[in-house]
């Protein structure tokens, strides 16, 4: 071989017969693998991740947030809330031993709206309870509202605008009053305030929700007087969504939230003994119902309830006398031993007791769809056969059926899958300490946060369209699209229309 020929690609390894290629050095192979690694690490989840989700399972009550490579945990999720005048909230919430005659409520408005705490019970978790008012809703979620963790100061970049107006004790304070102006004062003032916020221009107040802690009755006072101030009817609120205990059948933007109860958790825990604890609980009595009789007709619902119930061996009844509320451990008691509590309509259509009951992992029984079947569309099973008992009133209230004989032709099994049903929902209806840090389920705030979230970005998404969206319409109607299944346009009979 010529000395002045060029060296082959190959050379012989010294030491060695065979043949070997000349190798780059060992940390620029794993430097480049390490690289071809992580970039197609990062392109699987940018292209695949929409669809990967679809297969995946949903996720249960309890889930974590999806983990995101660098993203904004909060998009979509920001919620801009006002800083109002206290004459607005601060300042009603102080006259509260003027809500109720003869009843000081300064007491339910401490805790953030909790209420006393009370002391463990036979009945009550060991943390956690508190004699909580039915009526303290707006304190509930503002003071949560406070803590939300994708609360901005950036109206630009919100989901949703909440005004925390306290609607609720405004009206606790003047609903007796003979003057309409005077009633109507300071919801006027609020709405006036609103309207020339650059907040409120952006949307028209379409991207705004607030929380009125009564039902909707107490703010829909038409033009010739009556009940109530007129706040709901007023063009801007109409625009809003509102959120209240009891909505209406015939409004179209309130929407209704589970009425507070004692149970108040601070962590997925403490919500997961007390189911376990329902799940064990022994239930003594078939049937329970805590109220009391109303000074009208025989032949009502509730006077058929009190007489069928005395008359039975399998139920138990508290009876509501002067103090009855005052005993939280006492009615718990009555619907963790029942395996049915009975709901029929209270000074209206719904009652804090459903939730009492739900809590309590008893099985609900209405007699009316605008109990519950119509109200809590975000938080209850639209099949509400999974959960509850349905009688019709007239049938009852003329005598022309035994509410016994029919919880009696339930069988055992579908019994026992209609409680476990209730007892999956109790995260659902109740509201968490709002100082609870690393919770993962979803209570009742929650939900509704982001239901209206959900609302609001499909108002958006229409108004960028140019039309407007409507997922529900003034008149008799209003009720059935809150009960659409998704995809789910057109108005025809449904079995609710004899009540509504």
């Amino acid at each position: 071989m010529e000395s002045g020929a060029p060296k082959d690609r190959h050379s012989v390894g010294q030491g060695s017969g065979g043949v070997s290629l000349l190798r780059p050095p060992r940390i620029f192979c794993l430097t480049m693998l390490s690289i071809v690694f992580w970039a197609l690490i990062f392109y699987f989840i940018s292209t695949m991740q929409g669809d990967m989700a679809s297969l995946l399972p949903k996720p249960s009550a309890f889930s974590l947030p999806p983990f995101r490579f660098g993203r904004d945990r909060c998009v979509g999720r920001y919620i801009y809330m006002y800083d109002l005048p206290p004459r607005f909230n601060a300042d009603i919430a102080r006259e509260c031993s003027k809500f109720a005659a003869g009843v000081d409520m300064c007491k339910y408005t401490a805790n953030e709206g909790f209420g006393p705490p009370l002391p463990p019970g036979d009945c009550l978790p060991e943390k956690g309870a508190y004699h909580t008012d039915q009526y303290v809703l707006e304190l509930i979620y503002h003071s949560r509202m406070r803590r939300y963790e994708c609360l901005t100061t950036d109206p630009s970049i919100a989901a949703a605008v909440y005004v925390p107006f306290y609607a609720g004790f405004d009206a606790a304070l003047n609903l007796w009053r003979s003057n309409l102006s005077a009633r109507d004062a300071l919801p006027r003032d609020m709405v006036e305030w609103l309207v020339r916020r650059p907040e409120w221009r952006a949307m028209g107040g379409h991207d705004h929700f607030l929380v009125a802690g009564r039902g909707t009755w107490d703010f829909v006072r038409g033009e010739g007087g009556g009940w109530g101030s007129a706040f709901m009817t007023y063009p801007a609120v109409r625009n809003m969504t509102v959120l209240t205990i009891e909505a209406s059948p015939w409004l179209g933007n309130d929407f209704g939230v589970p009425f507070p109860s004692h149970f108040h958790p601070s962590s997925d825990d403490d919500v997961l003994r007390w189911q376990d604890r329902m799940r064990r609980q022994e239930r003594r009595w078939l049937w329970g119902f805590a109220g009391g009789s109303r000074p009208d007709s025989k032949r009502t619902v509730r006077a058929q309830i009190i007489e069928q119930c005395g008359y039975s061996s399998s139920c138990k009844m508290f009876a509501s006398t002067t103090g009855v509320h005052n005993s939280p451990n006492g009615i718990m008691g009555l619907l963790e031993s029942a395996e049915f509590c009975i709901e029929p309509c209270g000074d209206s259509y719904t009652r804090k007791s459903t939730f009492d009951a739900i809590l309590a992992g008893c099985i609900p029984v209405f007699f009316h769809p605008i109990s519950a079947y119509t109200q809590y569309t975000w938080y209850l099973p639209r099949d509400y056969r999974s959960y509850s008992v349905f009688i019709p009133q007239d049938d009852v209230a003329k005598r022309n059926a035994s509410i016994e004989e029919t919880l009696r032709k339930i069988p055992p099994a579908k019994v026992a899958r209609m409680r476990e049903e209730v007892i999956r929902l109790i995260p659902r209806v109740m509201y968490r300490d709002p100082a609870a840090m690393g919770v993962t389920f979803k209570d009742a705030f929650d939900v509704a946060v982001d239901a209206v979230i959900d609302r609001v970005a499909k108002r958006r998404r229409a108004a960028a369209e140019g039309h407007e969206y409507q997922d529900s319409v003034d008149g008799q109607h209003s009720w059935k699209y809150d009960l659409f299944e998704p995809g789910h346009k057109d108005i025809g009979p449904h079995e609710f229309d004899p009540y509504i």
